[in-house]
């Protein structure tokens, strides 16, 4: 294996990679991404949710309000999470850029990690799409970072785009 691609850094949602950090305590461990993409790239874990100090498991939250300005809510109480979460995002995003990182895998349809076509609520009706609040902080401090989520991973095109985007990026 070239270690000169070993060296490359990917963020991924750390539920992506079998970590146990979803809202049900459970994860959404995707093999592609651990046992062949592992295999090329580091992997550097990230679970936005709790990273700000959530607990797992945890109520389930949404997105909800402004689509262009989403506040994220817990559903079954209503309490806003949002200054917790945003915090958390400007912190981490800083710390992210000591990590070097190439790319971003982030978990589809996550008020924290979807990238795009996260449903948000009025009211408790979908009224619009938007991005979860930690791929947004990822995508405005980082513009040129290659990023996708990883159920595109699934399709041969956007899979092979998505690395050589990595790779591109490394070499910039």
């Amino acid at each position: 294996m070239d270690k000169e691609i070993t060296a490359v850094r990917i963020g991924v949602s750390a539920c992506l990679l079998g970590q146990r950090v979803r809202f049900d305590g459970g994860h959404k461990h995707t093999p592609f991404i651990t046992d062949t993409l592992g295999k090329l790239f580091t992997l550097v874990g990230v679970c936005p949710e709790v990273g700000c100090g959530l607990s797992t498991p945890r109520e389930a939250m949404r997105l909800e309000g402004d689509p262009a300005a989403p506040r994220l809510v817990v559903i079954s109480t209503g309490e806003d999470l949002t200054e917790q979460m945003l915090a958390y995002c400007r912190e981490k995003v800083v710390e992210l850029e000591k990590e070097d990182l190439c790319g971003f895998i982030f978990k589809k349809n996550s008020p924290s990690s979807g990238l795009s076509n996260v449903t948000v609520y009025d009211g408790g009706i979908p009224a619009g799409f938007g991005r979860g609040l930690f791929a947004d902080a990822v995508v405005q401090r980082f513009p040129l970072l290659p990023v996708v989520e990883a159920e595109a991973l699934s399709d041969a095109p956007l899979r092979e785009e998505f690395i050589e985007r990595v790779l591109a990026y490394r070499k910039k």
